[in-house]
């Protein structure tokens, strides 16, 4: 029997400012340093065995990956994955959210925050936002590179990773942390929970909050729960 245990990094800047951050690399605030903290003593707790660690390129999920190995007094070495990256935001990057919705009206920032398949307009070429984004970037493959994504586009690559990177450790019986954002998470979710498009918008994935999912051997969930119970949020399961 393996587990995945799933976290989202702490509160960044950015997020402490109500901003479109996507792929921009910013660091954790101090409230998220303390809730990254908060996720490895919960992880202390139920003395999981990890073996093996995954994040993405951007510094507010390294950083929060880190702290919870340091909480629990682990010095495993981590892969980290473009493809695991937060969903590029396009030319909302950088944006005040309340502001952006008082512009553009209720019904379309949700369809660009929410919605399945709608991107916002691509991020210009010469942004300056492209120098903030991490230097890591350099790797991944330059027809790879978007300029906007979709919930949809961004399952198009966190998917296949766990395909072809994670699901085979876990057949191994490995037990798996993964430190990333609210959108790749909750494109990896859809996947393993079933959840449909119209459905997937319902899915919130809390911050410092670690979800543990168990398998059976087959790769069957077998069970699934939040650490904090008291900040749990509803998982959609086959629906």
């Amino acid at each position: 029997m393996s587990k995945l245990i799933l976290t989202r990094h702490g509160q960044s800047t950015w997020n402490a400012e109500n901003r479109f951050t996507g792929w921009v690399d910013i660091n954790l605030s101090d409230i998220g340093k303390k809730e990254a903290k908060k996720s490895g003593e919960l992880l202390k707790k139920i003395n999981i065995k990890i073996d093996i660690c995954y994040t993405s390129f951007l510094k507010r999920a390294i950083e929060t990956l880190t702290i919870i190995l340091e909480s629990i007094n682990l010095d495993l070495k981590f892969n980290a994955a473009w493809q695991l990256n937060e969903r590029h935001y396009g030319s909302l990057t950088g944006l005040n959210k309340e502001e952006t919705k008082q512009k553009i009206g209720d019904e379309l920032f949700k369809k660009y925050r929410r919605s399945w398949d709608v991107a916002p307009p691509p991020m210009a070429k010469d942004s300056d936002h492209q120098s903030n984004f991490s230097p890591l970037n350099s790797g991944i493959p330059k027809n790879k590179l978007p300029f906007t994504e979709s919930l949809k586009s961004t399952y198009e690559r966190v998917v296949p990773f766990y395909d072809s990177e994670i699901k085979k450790n876990l057949y191994l019986g490995k037990n798996i942390l993964i430190s990333a954002h609210g959108n790749s998470l909750r494109a990896l979710c859809k996947y393993l929970f079933k959840i449909s498009d119209t459905k997937i918008n319902e899915l919130e994935i809390p911050t410092g909050n670690p979800l543990v999912i168990e398998f059976d051997d087959k790769l069957k969930i077998i069970k699934y729960f939040y650490l904090d119970n008291s900040r749990a949020k509803n998982i959609i399961f086959n629906q």
